[in-house]
């Protein structure tokens, strides 16, 4: 998958797939289809203690990993801005042991990785494959920084400026189904009286319509990224394919994940 639109084989699996120009960097995004588990997390839940079946959900785990050769390292997600990088030694953990929303690595056959059902998941590849990153933006993390500090992050460890970066955003609850309060509004700077803002769309008193992709656009532009792609698919909307957090309550997550492909010799 060298920076090519070609999705990994495996059956009944649809993961979405980055139409980046990435050389040397493997990414997708899961659907809920292709895995393991029974309803209601049928079939591809990725993450353990939500009441799937746990034998079920570690084949779904190693899954993954076959499909995409290489290792998936989780992170215990707190809607945060923290940015863990990783080294070889992730690989072997076995279980999240970093307390953070986002990962970097300059390791190949690391897979930075992120689980969400509704919030958007955000992938970065620094040029020539040199360094990766993931980062899990709900509405708090974005708002605190989480993908600006990927951005650095990438940078840092990639030798590159935030306008060599690729960007990719996935699937998310979409500008018609994530219904927020003031209190969103407030943690982007829009006052909830100013009437319409580009990113919120009033549906009643006190509730507007929240834009996630685009509030994530505009910060990674404003951050240096020349362009985004992605982020037009909404999680609630299409049940058959996406997990939804919001629409369902009980219910399984997604994994993307980006990776620095192993160098082949000869």
């Amino acid at each position: 998958m060298a920076g090519a639109h070609q999705a990994p084989a495996w059956p009944r699996a649809d993961p979405l797939v980055p139409d980046w120009n990435a050389p040397g960097v493997g990414a997708l995004m899961t659907t809920r289809n292709g895995g393991f588990s029974a309803a209601p997390f049928d079939s591809l839940n990725l993450r353990p203690g939500l009441g799937d079946d746990d034998t079920a959900v570690a084949r779904n785990q190693q899954l993954l990993a076959h499909a995409i050769g290489a290792v998936p390292v989780y992170l215990d997600q707190v809607h945060g801005a923290s940015v863990v990088r990783l080294s070889a030694a992730d690989a072997l953990a076995g279980a999240p042991t970093h307390r953070a929303d986002a990962s970097v690595t300059t390791v190949p056959g690391i897979a930075c990785t992120v689980l969400v059902a509704d919030c958007l998941p955000v992938l970065f590849a620094a040029p020539d494959g040199r360094a990766v990153g993931a980062a899990h933006a709900g509405w708090r993390g974005l708002s605190l920084g989480v993908l600006e500090a990927t951005l650095r992050e990438v940078c840092e460890a990639g030798g590159c400026d935030s306008a060599d970066v690729q960007v990719w955003l996935g699937a998310c609850i979409g500008p018609r189904a994530f219904e927020v309060g003031p209190d969103v509004l407030e943690a982007f700077g829009a006052s909830p009286h100013s009437g319409r803002s580009p990113r919120f769309v009033a549906k009643g008193p006190g509730k507007w319509w929240a834009d996630l992709a685009a509030l994530a656009r505009d910060r990674l532009q404003a951050a240096g990224v020349r362009a985004a792609g992605g982020g037009a698919w909404c999680t609630v909307n299409e049940p058959s394919r996406f997990f939804s957090f919001r629409r369902d309550r009980i219910t399984g997550r997604m994994a993307a994940a980006v990776w620095i492909e192993p160098r082949r010799l000869g």
